[in-house]
């Protein structure tokens, strides 16, 4: 293939990105709403909804989670426990190191996957409502709707959806269901089942928040009071417990109370004029 028959595939490419891309931002202006409505109404159904309580102060970093997910998902193994979160694997067990502050040294290991929000950024900023709050309350996600615009990766403040880079047939994100499947069956989701020390316990939001702020009065010396994911961006239906300051342990800090569709809607509503500008500014790039 010639160098100019390379560059103008490229050029074509490029624009019918550009094109897909501002429909897409273009239809979420116009619609800053759509997304929340196909979603339920998951922070009415908040207190009775699934969620997760994960304990740091006992998970001993097994990874049994981790090949839990990994098997009832159908996902890849690999040679060596994941780090990092991807198309394939939709939760990790992380380690930390480091001390009290009185110099005894500490280490904790840190289980990461889908917040599942109450009220998610993700599912606000899917212009496709591909990404959807369900009436149970995990946070779903529906394959043939997906546009690829991966606008719910930028919007979610914990950095979670991923991007299967590797399906080239039809664009795909991944992330954490909460074992929706299995939940309609009357199972706990499978990371919670498989581990062995108690540090994930599975049940109502309610009744786990009443369960983890009990054991922070029972043992005020062994926690810090704080239920990360109790207030956090509208509250979350993954709950932690920890000795060591979240933030140390690599949390997003200094998150708003507030859901962050609240705010989209407010900024993604006045920037239409934009738009267009945007397009043609792009396209005047690629053509040059």
């Amino acid at each position: 293939m010639s160098s100019t028959t390379q560059l103008t595939h490229t050029r074509r490419d490029f624009l019918k990105g550009m094109a897909a891309s501002s429909l897409a931002l273009w239809w979420l202006v116009q619609h800053p709403h759509h997304a929340r409505a196909a979603g339920g109404d998951g922070e009415d159904r908040a207190p009775i909804g699934p969620a997760i309580l994960i304990d740091l102060t006992r998970c001993t970093g097994c990874q049994s989670c981790v090949l839990a997910c990994k098997e009832a998902n159908h996902l890849p193994l690999t040679e060596n426990p994941p780090t990092q979160l991807d198309a394939q694997t939709y939760t990790v067990v992380t380690e930390w190191r480091g001390n009290d502050g009185k110099g005894t040294e500490l280490t904790r290991y840190v289980k990461r996957q889908c917040m599942h929000c109450l009220n998610p950024a993700c599912v606000s900023a899917c212009p496709a409502a591909a990404m959807y709050k369900s009436e149970q309350g995990p946070v779903l996600y529906r394959t043939n709707r997906c546009l690829g615009c991966r606008y719910c990766q930028i919007a979610c403040p914990f950095g979670i959806p991923r991007f299967d880079w590797d399906n080239g047939l039809s664009p795909t994100m991944n992330k954490c269901w909460m074992c929706m499947e299995r939940l309609r069956g009357g199972q706990q989701p499978a990371c919670v089942e498989a581990c062995p020390v108690g540090a994930l316990r599975f049940g109502s939001r309610q009744a786990l928040l009443e369960e983890a702020h009990a054991r922070i009065r029972s043992n005020p010396d062994r926690y810090i009071d704080h239920v990360y994911g109790e207030h956090e961006v509208g509250g979350t239906s993954v709950l932690y417990l920890s000795d060591v300051p979240f933030e140390t342990l690599g949390f997003p800090a200094n998150l708003p109370t507030s859901a962050p569709p609240e705010e989209t809607e407010k900024i993604m509503t006045k920037l239409p004029f934009l738009i267009g500008g945007l397009g043609v500014a792009l396209t005047g790039t690629a053509i040059y």
